[in-house]
């Protein structure tokens, strides 16, 4: 019986993301120790995703021709090399070289959801994106602890142990990734189920995809996700710091560490288990309109919390509708399109990721930077709520079964 690689894929996702975030909760503090300003600090963010955003595609299509294994172990070899050069940084500018190292070999998500699509059949997708997002739930409960008491003793002390992370899922890849896992693209040419992702600067293409009504409505609502995940996982550090304390003093790397490991930990408890119930029960519409309402309650609130106690409710909220959100919607997006397409509009969603990765990161930035402390989280919740009307009109327009709880049975 051939082995399923599902579960080498997610051994090796949730190594990848413990490495990421022992260094998200201490990123801006890092920058802001060599003397960067909080825009600068958020650049770093939007350094990554605009290496990645151009980057992504040649990954992808030597993916499709080389084959995913192959492909995998080069973009961890990257984050490897990225993460030891920003430990031994001396200057702000090494920071950012690390920064641009990594994201020009990230495609370890990608090749990933590609592997996902090849070894699934469409009624499970939903579900087992979810494998995906446990994986993140993990890393975010496990990677931010970790960092936070690391960093007591040394703010570089995380991002070594991110690269040692790097080293064993280099080894996971090679040791225990199937050597078929992967299918490449055919030999005429037509993307397979893993399918071909395209460069950012094929406008026209872009363009076709999203005049098609059911897909191209689902790509505005996974760029507004994005832009609201965005704003708030770049910006967060910064805004504590300057809102909150803790046992007399602003919050550091420690503290920041706990609240991402916490909604990490509610991410767990969601993807886990909860979402596989609620799935067939509901469907993916109906979900993905709860998790923009939730995620727009919980930043438009957050502008007004100044007591630790506030924050992780509004935390909770938040958070909730975030774990639902990317599965749901990277779900209904798989559904809507051809199998053979499969590869190529997910390919678009990381990299409307990587745009708004960019954009919303330098506005949070600016915007903390001027002291507006209670609209940086305000732009997290329009983007959250112009999801939710988008995704009301565009459920209108949705034949019945795509996402249905027909489907799912």
């Amino acid at each position: 019986m051939r082995r399923s690689p599902l579960f080498p894929i997610f051994l090796i996702v949730l190594v990848d993301v413990f490495g990421l975030t022992l260094v998200i909760p201490l990123l801006a503090f890092y920058a802001e120790h060599f003397g960067a300003s909080p825009m600068v600090a958020t650049a770093l963010v939007s350094t990554y995703a605009g290496c990645q955003l151009v980057s992504a595609p040649y990954l992808g299509d030597a993916s499709d021709r080389i084959g995913r294994k192959p492909m995998l172990l080069v973009s961890q070899f990257g984050t490897f090399i990225g993460f030891l050069v920003m430990a031994r940084a001396e200057a702000l500018w090494v920071v950012f070289l690390a920064r641009a190292i990594d994201g020009a070999t990230a495609g370890n998500l990608t090749i990933a959801q590609a592997y996902i699509s090849d070894n699934t059949t469409k009624e499970k997708r939903t579900t087992a994106f979810a494998l995906i997002g446990i994986a993140f739930g993990v890393g975010f409960f496990l990677g931010p602890a970790v960092s936070g008491w690391l960093s007591t003793y040394s703010l570089s002390a995380p991002i070594y142990l991110a690269a040692a992370l790097s080293l064993t899922s280099i080894a996971c890849t090679t040791f225990l990734l199937p050597r078929d896992g992967g299918k490449r693209a055919p030999a005429d040419g037509a993307p397979g189920p893993g399918g071909r992702r395209i460069s950012p600067f094929r406008v026209a293409t872009y363009r076709a995809y999203f005049a098609r009504p059911i897909l191209g409505g689902l790509f505005v609502q996974f760029l507004l996700f994005s832009i609201a995940f965005a704003t708030f996982t770049s910006g967060f550090a910064l805004f504590a710091e300057r809102r909150f304390t803790w046992q007399g003093h602003p919050f550091t790397a420690r503290e920041v560490g706990l609240v991402f490991a916490y909604v990490g930990f509610l991410g767990i408890i969601v993807q886990g288990g909860l979402l596989r119930k609620l799935v067939p029960r509901f469907g993916e519409p109906l979900l993905v309109a709860l998790g923009f309402a939730s995620m727009a309650l919980g930043y438009a609130a957050l502008g007004n919390v100044g007591a630790i106690s506030s924050l992780m409710v509004v935390s909770t909220v938040s958070s909730f509708g975030n774990a639902i959100l990317r599965p749901a919607l990277s779900g209904l997006i798989t559904h809507a399109a051809d199998r053979s397409e499969q590869g190529l509009v997910l390919g678009i969603t990381q990299s409307l990721g990587s745009m708004a990765q960019i954009t919303a990161p330098l506005l949070g930035g600016y915007l903390i930077g001027c002291g507006w402390l209670s609209w940086w989280p305000r732009v997290a919740a329009l983007a959250a709520a112009s999801g939710l009307v988008a995704g009301i009109w565009g459920s209108q327009r949705m034949p019945k079964h795509v996402g249905s709880r027909a489907e799912e049975v």
